[in-house]
């Protein structure tokens, strides 16, 4: 079941990337979680607009501490909205899948368990002086993935 539906979005999302106009930007992201509480590294590629004031930008994130490391794939749509300042909010949605491995104490075996869940988000970006972007965000998670996510990063262009 989760593969079919991880594998249906990979297939949904597929067009609109090579359908892309121009090349995205790359690069880190850092920031916490909570639900579990959570320290979070991770990386994402923004494609550029795959529709107007749309961008496609999957993720891959490490999650430690609450006994649990996770790591999770995420698909995220966001809108852009057009302002007249250098900052640019948007809002989006996700779907994304964690893998998350449970640190029991002995004489308990270690689990494992693998989550499917979307997320509502909001955020906002700045061009720097130079390449690239920054970005803060704020996901609200749906389902059996962290309930809150705050995180910043940079994008650089390709």
């Amino acid at each position: 079941m989760i593969r079919k539906l991880f594998l249906t979005a990979l297939l949904a999302v597929t067009p609109a990337i090579a359908g892309a106009a121009e090349v995205g930007t790359y690069g880190p992201r850092i920031g916490f979680s909570s639900g579990p509480d959570q320290i979070v590294f991770g990386g994402q590629y923004a494609v550029a607009e795959v529709a107007d004031h749309l961008t496609f930008d999957p993720n891959l994130e490490l999650g430690f501490g609450d006994d649990a490391t996770i790591i999770a794939f995420n698909l995220d749509l966001h809108y852009e909205f057009q302002t007249n300042t250098t900052w640019r909010p948007y809002a989006g949605a996700g779907i994304g899948i964690s893998f998350v491995s449970f640190d029991a104490p002995p004489p308990a075996n270690d689990e494992s368990d693998t989550d499917v869940g979307g997320a509502l988000i909001i955020g906002a970006e700045a061009p720097p002086r130079g390449n690239g972007r920054f970005f803060g965000e704020l996901k609200l998670g749906l389902g059996d993935i962290p309930d809150l996510k705050l995180m910043v990063g940079w994008n650089f262009k390709r």
